[in-house]
């Protein structure tokens, strides 16, 4: 099957994931979507996360949502794309959004890689903007 946009791909299927309160979610791998899983673990945002290799296939990655153990409710309160195929985001490093004022992520493909709003600002390097979650 040809998927037009994967990272719309993998945010719809944590989403609905979420929305359905299940505690697994299996999505097919690629290196920017590891780089994805890596940063919204190291975040916070999800459980845990596992790299599964798929014989003639790219690899399917493995994450475990992670719930609030009082409320039920999920971490990940929204996630959304910001570029996409049919309309590019680029910025430079001073004018990478704040999400809800800090509190949230943004991730951005740079030259130097999959980083977040803050690491971009550090090391000052702009990039496509990818996605949001907070």
């Amino acid at each position: 099957m040809l998927i037009t946009d994967p990272i719309g791909d993998y945010l719809t299927r944590i989403r609905n994931a979420q929305m359905a309160g299940h505690r697994m979610v299996e999505i097919p791998a690629s290196r920017m979507k590891k780089a994805i899983t890596e940063i919204l673990y190291n975040q916070g945002y999800i459980l845990k996360y596992k790299f599964a290799d798929d014989e003639g296939k790219g690899g399917i990655i493995k994450i475990a949502l992670k719930y609030d153990a009082q409320t039920k409710e999920p971490v990940i309160r929204q996630l959304g794309r910001i570029s996409r195929p049919g309309l590019r985001k680029y910025a430079k490093s001073a004018e990478i959004p704040r999400i809800i004022n800090g509190l949230g992520v943004c991730i951005v493909s740079t030259n130097k890689g999959i980083l977040t709003d803050k690491q971009c600002r550090a090391q000052n390097v702009g990039g496509e903007l990818l996605c949001y979650i907070y």
